[in-house]
């Protein structure tokens, strides 16, 4: 038995367990602490002495080479807890398995392309990654300055090798940077660092900051978190074109007269540049957007998607590749994504759905594991269907948490269906959650998307802006009656935000977004059986085969992880019902409200 542990430490934090190249599980560390966005994956790493006692390979991944050390040992942090869980240290020959370290510090991008080339189940392909700092780097050329990756194109392929000692074949993965910018707070201009005229290999050295880096400023200007981007990708709808404010991007480049860095997390306006922006701000109060906030949205919306579509482009021209993975913080931009399958129709693209920093994790451990086993594509078995990743929790014991906290009764689909048809919100609690930020129906609230102001009750319940959309799920076969995928047939992990056919908003208004799309969920009955009978219950009621889906939280709250944590949130909420479909028992559970 072969135990892989990967970590990565920072604001997307997570911990991956993989035993024999099966991912035992992938838990982000506020589903554990929660804490959103807690760093520094403690509990994470906790969690797999439930499932082994030893560790053969820890692989920790992050940006920068030098993290935490222990007092007096002056080990690694995460190394030197590990080595405390085990009872083992690796320096004594009679201390029982060693294990081997790994630190991952220079390749961020590389790592995020391993989960996305690997889950596409592509035998080659063109990784697009786009993130906000990439790894801290520094080099000879540089001196003490410190580079950020930016945006990044990687050439990958399984491959076979000779190996010219043991003269045999070995399986593996190589990732051939074809193009790189590199950012820098210095005032360097823009230059070639290196280019390689047979290969087409750029590393762009920039004084400009990268896309993601533009939609964190303008993020921070619309009052969020810069790592709420998600929140200025709800509200860009709302803005227009406003000829008034600077150009965001110029020229390709992210424009340094409106942007200034804050390495290596955020980056603001420079509002005090330009009057509009300025007068604008004195003028913001929290939860209340200006219009100018409004324009800012889309502005950022509409300007870094474009580049994105011209870096793919760039992708397809260097490298000849008709298929295209997508990864990395701006991956989750849905409604890019979308856009990027009416620019380019002729191309295989795939956007991961753990594209965030803590993917990471599982990319050190597929791709360690794809070197390690000598498996090649065939040991992951093609494309990534599920990605129901959190550990499996015994049903059997789901009851004992509620004990007196909730009425149980005796349920099934139909009942479940026809509580939800009355008006009534209903969570479902479920197996492994979902890795990643979407809900697929192991942690999810439901509710009629039929329901004309569905989203201003939701919304409202889980103390949200007003403006956030929300997403549904759809039985797979029925998708083409109600959405244009742009050629597709599926989107199992609501990774775009699709255009709905005519009629459709009218049937459907709590799940449709002001500018008539909506992030879907395609189903089938062997993706996840319990949820799609629902769905179809629902369907035989009303005729709609859609349930309105958001995750199970409540504002500012990390996703649901445990029963417990599922109970707590009903009880701080409005929200009454929990349905458990591994037992088939509703639970309504009296509320704080």
């Amino acid at each position: 038995m072969t135990v892989i542990v990967g970590v990565a430490r920072g604001h997307n934090a997570s911990t991956t367990l993989m035993i024999d190249g099966e991912i035992i599980f992938y838990l982000e560390e506020e589903r554990l602490s929660r804490r959103k966005y807690d760093g520094s994956p403690l509990l994470g790493l906790l969690k797999v002495f439930d499932f082994v006692d030893h560790i053969d390979h820890l692989i920790i991944c992050h940006t920068h080479r030098h993290g935490p050390e222990l007092d007096w040992t002056g080990e690694d942090l995460y190394q030197g807890f590990v080595r405390k869980l085990q009872r083992r240290d690796d320096n004594k020959e009679d201390s029982g398995p060693k294990t081997h370290y790994t630190m991952v510090d220079t390749i961020h991008h590389e790592l995020h392309a391993s989960v996305g080339f690997i889950n596409s189940g592509f035998d080659t392909a063109a990784c697009v990654i786009a993130d906000g700092a990439g790894s801290f780097l520094q080099t000879e050329e540089t001196g003490e300055d410190t580079l950020f990756e930016f945006e990044t194109i990687f050439k990958a392929k399984w491959s076979d090798k000779k190996n010219e000692k043991e003269k045999k074949l070995v399986k593996g993965l190589d990732f051939d940077v074809v193009y790189k910018h590199l950012g820098t707070d210095s005032a360097v201009g823009i230059d070639y660092l290196l280019r390689d005229e047979d290969t087409g290999y750029n590393v762009m050295l920039s004084e400009h900051p990268g896309y993601t880096k533009a939609y964190e400023a303008v993020t921070q200007y619309c009052g969020f978190d810069s790592i709420d981007a998600g929140k200025t990708m709800g509200l860009s709808p709302y803005g227009k074109e406003n000829p008034d404010l600077p150009p965001l991007i110029r020229d390709g480049w992210v424009n340094r007269d409106v942007f200034i860095p804050d390495y290596p997390n955020g980056s603001r306006i420079n509002d005090t540049r330009y009057s509009i922006l300025e007068k604008d701000k004195s003028k913001h109060k929290k939860k209340q957007y200006t219009q100018i906030q409004k324009d800012m949205a889309y502005a950022v919306q509409k300007e870094t998607q474009e580049e994105m579509s011209n870096l793919i482009r760039k992708a397809h021209d260097l490298t000849g590749e008709k298929n295209i993975v997508i990864c990395g913080g701006y991956g989750l931009n849905c409604v890019a994504n979308y856009q990027y399958l009416k620019d380019f129709p002729d191309l295989n693209i795939y956007c991961e759905p753990i594209s965030h920093d803590g993917g990471t994790s599982i990319g050190a451990v597929k791709a360690f594991w794809a070197r390690l086993s000598q498996c090649g594509k065939d040991g992951f078995g093609g494309r990534q269907r599920s990605i129901y990743y959190g550990p499996q929790y015994n049903p059997d014991q789901y009851l004992n948490v509620i004990g007196n906290n909730g009425e149980v009764s005796d349920t099934s689909y139909d009942d479940v269906a026809k509580l939800i048809r009355s008006g009534e919100i209903v969570t479902i609690f479920q197996g492994r959650s979902e890795g990643g930020p979407r809900a697929l129906g192991n942690r999810s609230i439901l509710f009629d998307p039929t329901v004309k102001d569905g989203k201003d009750i939701v919304n409202a319940i889980k103390r949200r802006e007003f403006f956030r959309p929300f997403a549904c799920s759809i039985k797979k076969e029925n998708v083409h009656e109600w959405f244009d995928l742009q050629g597709r047939d599926e989107t199992p992990h609501m990774m775009y935000a699709v255009e709905c056919l005519p009629g459709v908003q009218e049937k459907i208004p709590s799940v449709i977004h002001v500018d008539g799309t909506c992030r879907i969920q395609t189903l089938t009955e062997d993706e996840n059986e319990h949820y799609y009978k629902l769905i179809d219950a629902f369907e035989q009621l009303s005729g709609v085969p859609i349930l309105f889906n958001t995750s199970f939280n409540l504002g500012g709250d990390p996703l649901v992880e445990t029963i417990g944590d599922a109970l707590h949130t009903l009880k701080n909420s409005k929200i009454e019902y929990m349905y458990l479909p591994e037992i088939q028992k509703l639970v309504k559970v009296p509320n704080a409200e």
